[in-house]
Formats: C-alpha cells, structure tokens, sequence
C-alpha cells in the first residue's frame, strides 16, 4: 500500500453573504461588519454524483446548510468585543473560535480555513 498515491482532498467555497452584528461590548453600540468565506472540504460523493459546484443554487440541503452556518456564525460573533477583535491577534482567534463552532454544531461541514473578505468594527 506504500505505491497508492493519497486522493487528492478536494475543497469548495463557501461564501457567505455579508452580515451586521452588534458587538458583545457593555454600554456601547459597537457593531461589526463581515464578509467571510469558508473552504470547505468536500465529502467524497457516491460515484455519479454530481460535484458540488455544477449543484443548483436553488437545493434545498444547500440553503439549509447556509443557514446553519449562518446561525452558528452569528452566535460566535456575537459574543465578541471590539476590544477582542482589534487587538493584535484578534482575528487569528476570531477564526479559531469560528472553526471550533461549525465543526460542533455542523459536524457534517468540514471547514479548513476562514476567510475573512471584509472586516470592519465600528464603536
């Protein structure tokens, strides 16, 4: 089994539309703005199967999948401060605590990395 080259790992973007959250920072309106986008390891298919990328925007599993991801999102951002998020090493953890959130509430989702495409906390 030495000779078997590994199956190459296939990934796909996940790209999530913009969201608006209000920041975790007590008596402030503090809010972030954020676009991201997710690699996502793909499952290997039954043979036949269409990839992931020719399905139609209108499948149902899809939108579902979105919107849990969405949801799970939401929450973590959510619990975030302004403070947090511009510090230093604030997005590298933003991005850790996102990768540990989706693969709890999402087992089926294999995410291998966060994007983030825009970025932007107001006080």
């Amino acid at each position: 089994m030495k000779g078997e080259p590994a199956a190459p790992v296939v990934t796909h973007a996940l790209v999530l539309e913009p969201m608006l959250v209000n920041l975790a920072d007590s008596g402030s309106n503090s809010y972030l703005r954020v676009a991201i986008t997710l690699r996502v390891t793909d499952v290997p298919d039954k043979k036949g199967a269409k990839p992931k990328e020719e399905k139609s925007k209108d499948d149902k599993e899809g939108n579902d999948v979105v919107a849990a991801v969405r949801d799970t999102t939401l929450m973590v951002l959510g619990q975030q401060t302004a403070e947090n998020l511009l510090a230093p090493d604030g997005k590298a953890r933003l991005k850790a605590e996102l990768k540990s959130a989706l693969a709890e509430h999402n087992a089926d989702l294999k995410v291998a990395d966060v994007f983030f495409t825009d970025f932007l906390v107001q006080r």
